[in-house]
């Protein structure tokens, strides 16, 4: 019998929308949709929460076509709030971004992109043993990942749950990925700032394409 895939888990919206950003929502975000025939090589951000990090990522490599997948609606909007005007027009520094407001696997499927970088930033940890197969980051999403990389690519996540560190790392070794473990200087999210597992610091993996 074939595996099922991993669902997606967690909410997928949160409160109402303000009539701003719903109007965003309906109107710019489809503009922004990754291209399925592009087959250049971007960065992808998985998970972005409400963007920080990637309007970072972008500001940081305008060349380069910066895709951020966020199932989260109102991740989304906050993101597209943050990178218009009052006009609600995108800002010419941004222009880089696409985002992709669903589960990142279907993209993955549908798009043959290669990517210098890919980030998970914080994903959930599923603390409880019971819910460790609704952890993001299996042995097989790493290896789908590990075969997007361009040459030279590499896979950056980053968690202050230690235990889902030494978990994550346990899943790259099983996959026979090439991967170190360096202390990384990265922009604080929302997310790093509520630290549930109440860490010193967020633990750091990059898995480089061997």
């Amino acid at each position: 019998m074939e595996k099922q895939e991993i669902r997606t888990f967690g909410r997928r919206h949160g409160k109402k929308l303000s009539a701003r950003k719903q109007w965003l929502m309906n109107n710019l975000l489809p503009a922004l949709a990754p291209s399925a025939t592009d087959t250049n090589t971007a960065i992808l951000e998985i998970g972005f929460g409400a963007g920080e990090h990637l309007r970072e990522l972008a500001l940081a490599n305008p060349t380069k076509t910066v895709i951020g997948a966020e199932p989260f609606a109102n991740g989304v909007a906050a993101l597209l709030g943050a990178i218009t005007d009052a006009d609600n027009r995108l800002l010419p520094e941004y222009e880089n971004i696409r985002i992709w407001p669903d589960d990142v696997r279907i993209i993955l499927r549908e798009n043959k992109t290669k990517f210098d970088q890919i980030w998970v930033l914080h994903p959930d940890p599923w603390p409880k043993a019971r819910h460790e197969k609704r952890r993001l980051l299996q042995k097989e999403f790493l290896e789908l990942l590990a075969g997007r990389l361009a040459p030279n690519g590499e896979i950056i996540i980053g968690t202050d749950h230690w235990g889902y560190f030494d978990w994550i790392t346990q899943r790259a070794a099983e996959a026979s990925l090439v991967f170190e473990t360096p202390d990384l200087d990265i922009i604080r999210t929302r997310y790093q700032a509520k630290n549930m597992a109440e860490t010193t610091a967020p633990k750091y993996i990059v898995i480089k394409n061997s």
